[in-house]
């Protein structure tokens, strides 16, 4: 959503000079953390209701959040958070996370990559996948697993707009297509 873009955009670059004595990644996860709960359809009702105040509404995302780490949020992740309240910006918050995480990954020269399996897959494979990866595409990168059992087999990998796909499913659907044509 377009306006979404434009809404997000000053917040999440004020964020990133906001962070630049800090670890802006840290700042990212907890940004994520506070955009994945705003994101929710019950915690948007709660918060679009009258008699709620923006006090309870950042006394209850702050602690439903947190810190992946269990430590308190930071303070600037504390203060980007009344700010949209404030503003009545809430709805924004997930693609503030999304556009200062780009934000911070451009600074820090790394992408995001999306490793999607047919089945949970281990530490080491992950790595192996990761190298491959980072040799391919020629950067480096940040990933994240999802499983999706709809694949039958392999891997998908997304990076950016780039898709790699070498899952069974997607080798079905070329032979289908080839079959079809004739």
């Amino acid at each position: 959503m377009a306006e979404l873009a434009t809404i997000a955009r000053p917040y999440a670059e004020a964020l990133l000079k906001a962070s630049a004595n800090g670890d802006a990644a840290s700042l990212a996860r907890e940004i994520r953390a506070l955009a994945d709960v705003a994101a929710n359809p019950q915690l948007r009702q709660f918060a679009d209701s009258p008699k709620i105040d923006a006090t309870q509404i950042f006394d209850l995302l702050t602690g439903v959040a947190g810190t992946p780490s269990g430590a308190p949020l930071s303070d600037a992740a504390k203060n980007l958070l009344r700010t949209v309240i404030d503003n009545g910006r809430l709805v924004a918050l997930p693609e503030i996370a999304a556009q200062f995480q780009a934000l911070v990954d451009a600074r820090t020269g790394v992408s995001q990559a999306t490793i999607e399996s047919a089945f949970p897959i281990d530490a080491n494979q992950v790595a192996d996948v990761k190298a491959a990866m980072e040799r391919r595409f020629g950067k480096k990168l940040e990933t994240s697993v999802v499983v999706v059992p709809e694949l039958i087999g392999g891997v998908r990998v997304v990076v950016g707009d780039e898709v790699l796909d070498t899952s069974i499913r997607a080798r079905l659907e070329q032979m289908k297509a080839a079959l079809t044509a004739a």
